[in-house]
């Protein structure tokens, strides 16, 4: 049989896998089972158990649940008012105004929760009553928190970069560093969107009372001095080279707890609804990297990810074709998967054409990033994209096409980034 007609084999098994309903990991265990029993002489059992125990057995994953658990804590804490509260003074004098919030709030809170959907909840709990309250469009409102809340992806400490670095055996310190240029790049596409529109279309917004002295933008400002210096602790000793990824995940969660416990919303319930909520998200990514190392062994024993890219290196395609191909094919796997889902399933072989095209495995990280995030408001399954549907009771479409706008501003970016390369490596260089 052809590598070709396998690799079509093992796609169908695994679509029908997910159309079934299975969850991912158990369609991920599926096919890399078929894989080797159908296809290799390798002994299953063994492959299967050292490869799970393996790569579930790693310390860098042990910042997954802790990052998870420090933003389950502050998602149940006053974070997001005291965010609306500390930058809405200074927001003000901005073309755009209180707009100008939902996207500063959502890289603040992206920094704390590493969690697009969370980050959507969060902030779009507090700032769409009141804006709207207040006489905001409400595409443009939709549209800020849909694309800013993606930024929880991107700007460290992000869930799915441990992912990738587990999954691709990369730096999850250097990963996270690498995200923080890109991240501005993209608060300040998003920042200078909303400018240009309120400068097109001064009629459609309230007027604001701008009439708030130094003094008082001061006092209200104090309220963000707790998330900033936690940000600061845990980005700051991981580029210092202070803590581990891990470590600084331990710092984190207990920084959290203080945080909280001084705002006086760490009760028992919120304690342990955060614990519940972290342990049974980590479960379930860590059991989908489990299953995916798995897969990606047993594609490593057909042999199919070398010939694919060998394959697309005899092709002679240049950098940029061939990352203008893939940003079609993960978009296109978002529009039905979520993000973590994609990376785990597509590393084992993209990965090969990657390296063989000559393109860093950490850059690449980033791109990859940018990409999931604009699957994140892409329908039908833009998780951002429910989240915010739930929020305002509008339709799905509705919500994507006031995310519309966003979508081109992250192709944008990805432009940017490929073109000059140095955004993303010129931090982690400096490590």
């Amino acid at each position: 049989m052809s590598i070709a007609t396998l690799s079509i084999l093992l796609l169908v098994l695994l679509f029908a896998f997910l159309g079934a309903g299975l969850w991912v990991a158990f369609s991920l265990l599926g096919v890399g089972m078929a894989a080797m029993a159908l296809f290799t002489d390798a002994p299953l059992g063994l492959v299967m158990a050292t490869t799970m125990w393996g790569h579930s057995n790693s310390w860098a994953l042990a910042a997954l649940p802790l990052f998870i658990w420090m933003g389950e804590i502050l998602f149940r804490s006053r974070l997001s008012e005291d965010m609306f509260t500390g930058l809405s003074p200074w927001m003000n004098r901005l073309p755009g105004q209180l707009l100008h919030v939902n996207v500063f709030a959502c890289g603040i809170f992206a920094a704390v929760s590493g969690s697009s959907a969370a980050t959507a909840a969060t902030i779009g709990k507090l700032s769409i009553p009141e804006l709207s309250r207040r006489g905001y469009p409400e595409r443009l409102v939709i549209g800020t928190l849909a694309g800013s809340a993606t930024l929880g992806l991107l700007i460290p400490p992000s869930i799915i970069l441990i992912v990738y670095g587990v999954a691709t055996e990369q730096s999850i310190a250097r990963l996270f560093i690498a995200g923080v240029l890109p991240g501005v790049l993209l608060v300040s596409l998003f920042v200078g969107y909303v400018v240009i529109w309120a400068l097109l279309n001064r009629d459609s917004l309230p007027m604001e009372d701008i009439g708030t002295n130094f003094r008082e933008k001061i006092r209200r400002t104090r309220r963000l001095i707790p998330v900033v210096l936690l940000i600061g602790g845990v980005i700051g000793s991981i580029y210092a080279g202070i803590a581990s990824p891990t470590d600084a995940a331990a710092v984190g969660v207990v920084l959290a707890l203080v945080l909280s416990w001084s705002s006086g919303t760490l009760t028992r319930d919120s304690f342990f609804g955060g614990l519940m909520g972290a342990t049974v998200t980590s479960c379930m990514i860590a059991f989908i990297l489990a299953g995916a190392s798995f897969l990606t062994v047993a594609m490593g024993f057909t042999g199919i990810p070398r010939i694919l890219a060998e394959w697309i290196g005899s092709l002679g395609l240049s950098t940029f074709t061939l990352l203008a191909a893939l940003t079609v094919f993960f978009v296109i796997m978002g529009c039905f998967l979520d993000g973590i889902s994609v990376v785990v399933l597509t590393a084992s072989v993209i990965m090969p054409m990657v390296l063989q095209a000559g393109i860093d495995p950490l850059w690449f990280g980033i791109f990859l990033v940018i990409v999931v995030e604009m699957s994140q408001i892409t329908p039908p399954v833009g998780f951002n994209l429910f989240v915010l549907q739930s929020l305002t009771g509008r339709d799905i479409l509705t919500v994507a096409h006031a995310a519309l706008p966003f979508f081109f501003l992250m192709i944008l970016a990805l432009a940017i980034i490929s073109v000059f390369p140095g955004i993303v490596t010129y931090l982690p260089e400096q490590m």
